[in-house]
């Protein structure tokens, strides 16, 4: 009988499933990564990964989006707009803010 691997991602969704509790913090550490690296690519990632533990028809009935458009709008080749990513957000219980960031000091 052939043992059927689990991909990281369905890791990580089983992972917060079992934990939601540790789902803000997660969150707030992807945002401060992003705001570090500008890697939309790994934000798109983990935001799927809690997307899929929320549920997709619940986030899709909840921002008006289709399940397709939240898809889409977390893809690594989507081109994700601003307003479905702030609609995905408000549904996980969040919002896009503005920080103001330290500007960098001359050596």
């Amino acid at each position: 009988m052939a043992r059927e691997l689990q991909t990281f991602d369905d890791f990580q969704v089983e992972y917060f499933q079992e934990r939601p509790e540790e789902i803000e913090s997660y969150i707030e550490m992807i945002f401060d990564e992003y705001g570090k690296d500008g890697d939309t690519a790994a934000l798109l990632s983990a935001l799927r990964i809690i997307a899929q533990v929320k549920g997709i028809r619940n986030l899709a009935s909840e921002t008006g989006l289709s399940r397709q458009g939240i898809q889409l709008a977390l893809s690594e080749k989507g081109n994700p707009r601003l307003e479905n990513i702030s609609a995905i957000m408000h549904s996980l219980g969040y919002r896009l803010k503005a920080e103001k960031i330290e500007p960098a000091k001359a050596h």
